[in-house]
């Protein structure tokens, strides 16, 4: 080996000048020796020539497009394997159940890294930008925690969500039990949206979607807040009042019969199953306890003493909606 050879060698596994570890991030259109110079403009590397040599011997001159995590310790030639290993720096948002599509949008346009390109534009048009077959985007986006690059845009989110959704629904209506009270999966959806608004405590979701079931059969009213609230939009300012129990909007189950025209909240699978699986028994009424939980009734007059009981005379100091988590 010459003395050159040697010293070229030498320098390769030589560890850059790094004293944190630093993220390079590769635009679509960078050069090896953009990327080279301007790390030896922030006296990182070195030899930029030597290091574009290198590559061009070796037949490795192409970066991939991405954000690069680089470490302290890193040599030229290992600087070099990972930007040509398409490894890329990736990011997380988590889309919450019982959220609405308004609060995923606000959810996604806040995130780091992740291209915002939906901002202030109506739902008739990210429709069509994303060649969406719905009427109405509520309960159509599957809430779970989606990893993502820099450079996705908040529209790639929406779809991968809003395909897991249709696959989630559709695997969960296939294996729906027999003879219930739901037209399509559609109305499924619906009330799942409504299951999962109602209860935060995993375990009731069968019975919160087993009185309803119920109410359906019998031609009752579903009297469920939840939609209420929905209904009301940005006129609700926290607490429902007596006025609004009779106010007529499409989402009022205190006022219309069957379900509301579409999904109040996103709902997650577990909420869908208990929908499709609800549990068996007589109860049509529920009444919030104040710690998370519900107490469940057969005839109202076993409801109307819940609530004495629960809302009046002893309701919760630090009332909650959801139980504490382990």
């Amino acid at each position: 080996m010459t003395l050159g050879a040697f010293a070229a060698n030498y320098w390769l596994h030589k560890p850059l000048n790094l004293n944190e570890e630093k993220v390079i991030s590769i635009r679509t259109g960078d050069t090896l020796s953009k990327v080279s110079y301007q790390l030896a403009k922030e006296n990182i590397l070195t030899q930029p020539k030597l290091l574009i040599l290198y590559a061009k011997y070796t037949g490795r001159t192409r970066l991939e497009v991405g954000e690069y995590r680089i470490p302290m310790g890193v040599t030229p030639e290992e600087l070099l394997i990972r930007l040509q290993s398409g490894d890329v720096v990736s990011y997380s948002v988590t889309l919450v159940e019982g959220k609405t599509f308004k609060d995923y949008l606000s959810t996604l346009q806040k995130q780091e890294k992740l291209t915002a390109t939906l901002i202030d534009k109506k739902f008739p048009e990210i429709k069509q930008l994303l060649k969406l077959e719905i009427d109405h985007p509520e309960g159509w986006f599957y809430p779970d925690t989606y990893q993502y690059v820099s450079g996705t845009t908040d529209a790639d989110i929406l779809l991968r969500a809003h395909k897991k959704m249709q696959k989630v629904l559709s695997e969960e209506w296939d294996n729906r039990e027999k003879n219930l009270p739901y037209k399509n999966a559609y109305e499924a959806l619906i009330m799942a949206s409504i299951v999962e608004k109602e209860t935060g405590a995993a375990h009731e979701r069968p019975e919160i979607a087993g009185v309803f079931v119920r109410r359906l059969r019998k031609g009752m009213r579903l009297q469920t807040d939840p939609t209420i609230i929905y209904g009301l939009g940005d006129q609700y300012k926290g607490n429902i009042r007596r006025k609004h129990l009779t106010q007529r909007t499409p989402y009022n189950t205190y006022v219309i019969n069957g379900l509301p025209p579409t999904p109040i909240a996103m709902s997650g699978r577990e909420a869908l199953h208990a929908t499709l699986h609800p549990a068996k028994g007589k109860t049509l009424y529920f009444v919030a306890k104040g710690d998370g939980s519900h107490q469940f009734s057969e005839t109202l007059k076993e409801h109307n003493k819940a609530v004495q009981n629960y809302q009046i005379k002893n309701r919760a100091k630090k009332y909650q909606s959801a139980p504490k988590a382990q």
